[in-house]
Formats: C-alpha cells, structure tokens, sequence
C-alpha cells in the first residue's frame, strides 16, 4: 500500500470555491504516494479524522497569514487574509508537529509551520533581490545557500541551488525546535527544519513546478517518511 499525503487546498471566499494545483498531486504521484486534497474546515474536529488516514502531509502554497498570530499589527503591505485557512492551517500544523506526522510546508505552508512553533514572519520583505519572479511558475530564478549539516544538504548533497520565488513574506524569527536551513543571498529565509521530528521541512520556494533532480528528491523524502510512520 502506498503511503496517503494530505495536501491542503486553497479556500476562495467570494466563490466558496477549493482550489489546488494539478503540481501538488502529480507531484506527489511522481514519487509513490497517493495524493489526497484536504479543504479547510471550520470543523476543527475534523483534524482527527484527515490525520488517521494520512500518512504524510504537505500545506500549500496561498495568501498571507494574519500577523495576530505572532502578536503584530496589519502593515500597509498586508495582503488578504482567509481565516478559515489560517484556523485550520495553523491547528492542524500544530497538530501534526507535536504528533510527528511527516509534514512539508510550501512556501505559504513553510511561513504556516514557523508561525504553529511560535515564530514570526516578515509581513513584507525589502531589498534589491526580487523575490516574486516575472518569469514562467517553473523557471529557477535565483540561489539559495544551504546550511552545512542540514536535512537539506544532506537531501540535495549541494550547499547551493536555484530555486523560483512567489512571496513577499517570509520568516523573521524561527519557530521553538526550529533551525533555518537555506537563506537567499539577501538574508531572506528559505527553509526551515524540525530539529525533533521525523520529518518536518518547510521550503519558500515551489518545487512542485520545478522539473530538477532537487525538486523530487523533496517530494520522494516525504513519501519516504510517511512511509516509514505509515508502518511505526
């Protein structure tokens, strides 16, 4: 039987649409899982049941975050929030990390796993490096450095690759347990990793639409770890 992967779907409020992209699932398939689509609810019982039958989870990409979660103020730069997505993200993150349930969050979800270990998040990122690309979703757009000892190094075994870039938010403080392990040549965070967990990986960048090698080797160490809960 192959490992189940929950991926959590966007929320349109106006449409009272569930919206993900096909990346996440091929993505998920290309790598011997079975891909299944988790939409936020207001029923926070519901976690019990999505997490009984998943072995691995992965929190997509989306919006921003309500800065109430890490004790902030909305700034002018503050885009829009969904708080049922928030709610539920954020719970069940907290959920998952404390059970230690495989888990990786995609750029959106990398920010959702620090806020759930108690870290703030930049609402709006500076600087001379762009960090919301003007170029195809599958295009490497600029380098991250990886740190040494890493979940990461040791997954890619390279201390820096190209990655594509669709935020303006990012990580200011790591979450407790925590350790940030990729920045962009600016300073900005790009990974974060449990230091306790079997595997918990959070990444800002979209590597469900990239086509390199370093792109599924993520995907494939997720199956890899449900797969080894699947059988704990």
């Amino acid at each position: 039987m192959r490992p189940k992967i929950g991926i959590t779907a966007d929320y349109q409020m106006e449409d009272n649409d569930y919206t993900l992209r096909d990346y996440y699932v091929s993505a998920v398939h290309a790598a011997g899982g079975v891909a299944l689509i988790i939409p936020p609810a207001d029923e926070l019982g519901l976690l019990e049941d999505y997490i009984g039958y998943c072995h691995g989870f992965i929190l997509s990409g989306g919006g921003d975050i309500d800065p109430f979660y890490w004790g902030e103020l909305p700034g002018n730069e503050q885009g829009e929030i969904n708080p049922r997505r928030d709610t539920f993200e954020l719970a069940l993150a907290r959920t998952l990390i404390e059970r230690d349930v495989p888990l990786m969050g995609i750029c959106r979800g990398c920010q959702v796993i620090n806020v759930a270990a108690g870290g703030s998040l930049y609402q709006h990122i500076t600087g001379s490096l762009a960090h919301c690309q003007k170029a195809p979703r599958n295009y490497p757009f600029h380098d991250i450095l990886i740190a040494s000892g890493s979940i990461l190094a040791n997954l890619f075994a390279a201390e820096n690759i190209r990655v594509n870039s669709f935020h303006h938010q990012a990580v200011k403080q790591a979450g407790q347990n925590l350790i940030i392990s990729a920045q962009a040549l600016d300073g900005t965070v790009e990974a974060v990793e449990g230091s306790l967990n079997l595997f918990l990986l959070g990444v800002q960048w979209h590597p469900e639409c990239l086509a390199d090698e370093y792109s599924a080797r993520l995907f494939q160490a997720l199956v890899d770890a449900a797969r080894r809960y699947m059988h704990r």
